[in-house]
């Protein structure tokens, strides 16, 4: 899609834009209410269709007839299995990608393995606007005394840069981390100038990726990530409070240990011996029962991403920003609003911040009026672009309906 012609010039002109997606047919594959306009797939994705039949499967065929027999029949290996399927598409090899726990457990477990990694270094560096549960994650490692933090205030909009970086790495530098898109203003870092930076200060990184997968590239070991966690329940539809994913590089492996010791990151879990020997591999990232239900919604959620592909997701993520920002220029700039989020599409993900200072109350009489989508203190509305679920007309009135509950 050429951006130049994403000009906002009517309603139809946005249908057309609808018709000649090569991803329109990905909506049907969704529940969706054509009556609400969902602008916070960022926050929560929709329900794919083919989700209610293979839950209904797991808890019927699996559950209710197999009993615990399914552990043995597949159950147990669902974190590796799925794991490696979401790995291959964020550029991660075969073992170096599990499913397990929350977004946070996993921030936690994964910061706190890096710092051991790094004995005597105690810097991490991480930004002021990064997305909450990291940073109170690393304040919590910090006030246990076992390292402090070097915090970087950023342009909210740009975001960290590499030269932001560079200024305050050294050689006490443990850990650098970022989120790969931002929270709230949509803004894409560098990640490999990053990762370079910091592996020539003997450095580790860990970024966050829980608004890039499933919405932009990403390429793991070829930007020289170490370590990497995200969530499933945005761009992937994994659900409600689906469980989130760990990364690491195979050569940390053998070496990692992450400080959650539970009886299935042991080598040997049925032996229920005494002490703790990790597990070979991925496996040792892993600590207590895998969460099936979740772990099948996941997978259902993965599997349409990786149909759709992602160059033709991120084609769409950046055509459907440009036009938002677009008709925001056009439409709304006269009426107090501007945009929040970085104009180059390169260093944008998926979802555009536009600002208003009552952007709070707006939020809430757009969601009564059926247009869902955000607000992110202490100015932003955020539209959440779901390149498989969101069309361009509804970009088109969502712009509209705010434009009419401000003039």
């Amino acid at each position: 899609m050429n951006p130049l012609k994403l000009a906002p010039a009517t309603r139809e002109h946005a249908r057309s834009l609808d018709s000649g997606d090569p991803l329109r047919d990905f909506r049907d594959r969704f529940l969706l209410d054509d009556d609400v306009i969902y602008l916070d797939g960022n926050s929560l994705g929709a329900l794919p269709r083919t989700t209610v039949e293979r839950m209904r499967e797991v808890v019927s065929e699996q559950w209710g007839n197999r009993l615990i027999r399914g552990w043995d029949e597949g159950w147990l290996e669902l974190p590796l299995t799925v794991g490696d399927r979401l790995g291959s598409l964020l550029g991660a090899g075969a073992g170096e990608l599990v499913i397990a726990d929350s977004t946070t457990v996993c921030f936690y477990k994964l910061a706190r393995a890096a710092l051991d990694l790094r004995p005597g270094r105690r810097q991490i560096v991480t930004d002021l606007d990064n997305f909450p549960t990291d940073r109170y994650v690393l304040e919590g490692i910090a006030q246990a005394g076992d390292a402090h933090i070097d915090w970087l205030r950023c342009d909210r909009t740009l975001g960290p840069r590499v030269e932001d970086v560079a200024a305050v790495i050294g050689a006490n530098t443990a850990l650098v981390t970022f989120s790969h898109v931002s929270y709230r203003s949509g803004f894409m870092a560098a990640m490999a100038a990053i990762s370079r930076l910091a592996h020539e200060a003997g450095a580790l990184t860990l970024w966050d990726l829980s608004h890039s997968a499933g919405s932009v590239p990403v390429a793991l070991h070829e930007d020289g990530a170490d370590l990497a966690v995200g969530c499933t329940y945005k761009y992937l539809s994994g659900g409600p409070g689906a469980p989130a994913y760990m990364y690491a590089d195979r050569r940390l492996l053998a070496e990692l240990r992450q400080p959650i010791w539970g009886w299935l990151g042991r080598r040997d879990p049925f032996a229920m011996g005494p002490g703790y020997l990790p597990a070979d591999g991925i496996r040792r990232l892993l600590s207590g029962s895998p969460p099936v239900l979740a772990l099948t919604a996941v997978d259902e959620g993965i599997k349409l991403v990786a149909e759709a592909g992602m160059e033709r997701i991120h084609a769409k993520a950046m055509a459907l920003t440009d036009f938002a920002i677009a008709l925001v220029d056009a439409r709304l700039a006269q009426l107090h609003f501007s945009i929040a989020s970085p104009r180059n599409r390169l260093r944008r993900g998926a979802h555009v911040a536009v600002a208003h200072g009552e952007a709070e109350a707006l939020c809430a009489e757009l969601i009564a009026r059926g247009v869902i989508v955000d607000f992110r203190g202490p100015d932003v509305i955020r539209l959440g672009l779901s390149p498989l679920t969101t069309r361009f007309v509804d970009v088109w009135d969502a712009v509209e309906a705010l434009r009419a509950l401000v003039d």
